[in-house]
């Protein structure tokens, strides 16, 4: 087991990022950092099976979870979690640790892992493209769309949040995200939504709905320190079914500038395989955060 589990609030300068916490804050500090429109419950399955020397903290990026909403007039953009990530750390007096994120919490991660790459040890991605997009041109851009598509926002009345039953909470919640399993979907509320009269309204800003989806890297790559493992699932984003980009093309682009570093493994289930099965990934990236060397052959 990874020890005693605490929450935490890191505050900032519009509020307060959550987080929850595993084990001895004595032990080797590890970042994990969760989907699109996900919280930091989606490693609650997972983390429990990790090794029990390492410190894990599961940060609710702004906007998600019980982390505090960006201020009015604020968009959202992938880039702008890595300054999350930085005052995390910063508050936790962190020099150097290592990053894992899944889906969007990946893009995040190797970002974070580009721009400061002598903070991170180690970085695993799960079903993640990593960092992204591939060019600062097209970054730029991403970057106005996002930023037009919140004038448009505002300049639409807004409604107060829609309050549902718990099952119908989750019933949407599961509709949008097929790869969830009821119970997955469960534990995700837990910290995705709360409770008002009448039911429950989800936690999660409504304009992180406005993301603009990431493109897969390329040179970006190569400011990356850290060893690097990848681990897809056979049903998940390079399938079809989210944002199909091979396995192959993944791995060789991240082989090329990474080299021995890169690490990569595919398993059997979907996007959500970490939380669903967690024990499918579990003893892999556990393999991975306890070797210093010869990963390859043990994973």
């Amino acid at each position: 087991m990874a020890g005693m589990v605490s929450e935490l609030k890191f505050l900032v300068p519009w509020g307060h990022l959550a987080a929850k916490a595993w084990g001895s804050p004595q032990g080797r500090p590890v970042v994990c950092l969760h989907g699109w429109q996900d919280n930091a419950n989606t490693f609650s399955r997972l983390i429990p099976l990790l090794p029990k020397d390492c410190y894990y903290m599961a940060v609710d990026l702004g906007g998600h979870g019980l982390s505090s909403h960006r201020p009015a007039g604020y968009p959202y953009h992938f880039l702008d979690y890595v300054n999350d990530v930085r005052r995390v750390v910063a508050a936790l007096n962190w020099s150097q640790f290592s990053l894992m994120g899944h889906s969007l919490g990946g893009v995040v991660a190797g970002m974070f892992a580009c721009v400061f790459p002598e903070m991170v040890d180690k970085l695993i991605l799960l079903e993640s493209f990593g960092p992204g997009p591939k060019d600062w041109g097209k970054m730029l851009k991403l970057k106005r769309m996002v930023i037009e598509k919140l004038l448009e926002f505002e300049a639409n009345q807004q409604h107060p949040p829609k309050v549902r039953s718990p099952q119908e909470a989750l019933q949407r919640l599961l509709e949008a995200n097929k790869h969830l399993t009821e119970e997955s979907g469960n534990i995700l509320l837990q910290r995705g939504a709360m409770e008002v009269s009448g039911g429950l309204v989800y936690n999660r800003d409504v304009r992180i709905a406005m993301q603009i989806p990431w493109d897969e890297n390329l040179n970006i790559l190569k400011a990356i320190q850290a060893d690097v493992l990848l681990i897809t699932a056979q049903s998940g984003i390079s399938s079809g079914s989210y944002y199909a980009v091979p396995d192959d093309q993944l791995q060789e682009t991240f082989r090329t500038f990474l080299k021995e570093r890169f690490h990569f493994v595919r398993v059997a289930g979907n996007h959500f395989v970490h939380l669903n099965e967690p024990e499918v990934v579990a003893g892999i990236i556990s393999t991975f955060l306890s070797k210093d060397q010869h990963l390859k052959a043990n994973l």
